[in-house]
């Protein structure tokens, strides 16, 4: 999946992952999608929990030697 931006989280953990996935939302236009790198194991909970809460659109995790690409698309401001 093409991504228009990308934030590497490896090394962090929660609630990091989600807290950068928030900063760089507000540099996405709406319609725009986030990669979401990171290796810790909770983002797949956590990114789809965030998703559903905030109206951002999850669109899916791929696994890829031990990092999740998780890609989340921006909804409206």
């Amino acid at each position: 999946m093409k991504a228009d931006r990308t934030v590497d989280c490896v090394g962090l953990y929660c609630p990091m992952p989600i807290v950068r996935t928030s900063q760089e939302m507000k540099y996405l236009q709406e319609g725009e999608i986030l990669e979401v790198i990171a290796d810790d194991q909770g983002i797949k909970n956590d990114m789809p929990a965030w998703c559903a809460k905030t109206g951002h659109e999850f669109l899916g995790i791929e696994e890829r030697d031990g990092e999740y690409h998780v890609f989340v698309r921006k909804k409206g401001n």
